[in-house]
């Protein structure tokens, strides 16, 4: 399961953008070389905006679904690119790295971003459920 592995990698030193990267890595969805993309993203892009796993997330979709890409549909890359965001948001009120981890530090923000993680991944499958099998 894509959850399981990107809090995996996520628990052991990868950020949130790598960690869903190197999940999707792991289950074949992209190459190994789009992790050191990853790494800008986390921390909400170093500047606490947009959640890293959010934006690892949509790393992913555009990688997919983007021009010339796999399987190259731009019209369903973005609509899913905004689903993506509409879902996380509902579930998390933001999608801002900032105010998601407001007051947090060390392993007490590290255990809240778990779930910031997770919810990306089940949001993502379902995403690439809808595409790939349906």
């Amino acid at each position: 399961m894509l959850k399981d592995k990107a809090l995996e990698f996520f628990m052991n030193g990868y950020s949130c953008s790598e960690s869903m990267v190197q999940a999707c890595i792991e289950e074949g969805l992209c190459p190994a070389e789009l992790l050191p993309c990853a790494t800008t993203f986390s921390g909400g892009m170093s500047s606490g905006c947009c959640c890293g796993a959010v934006t690892g997330a949509q790393l992913v979709l555009g990688y997919l679904f983007g021009r010339n890409n796999r399987f190259n549909n731009q019209v369903f890359a973005r609509e899913k690119a905004a689903q993506l965001v509409e879902e996380f948001r509902e579930r998390n009120r933001a999608t801002c790295c900032r105010a998601l981890s407001a007051g947090l530090a060390g392993m007490e923000r590290k255990q809240h971003c778990c779930k910031m993680v997770s919810d990306a991944c089940e949001i993502l499958e379902s995403l690439l459920e809808v595409k790939v099998n349906g």
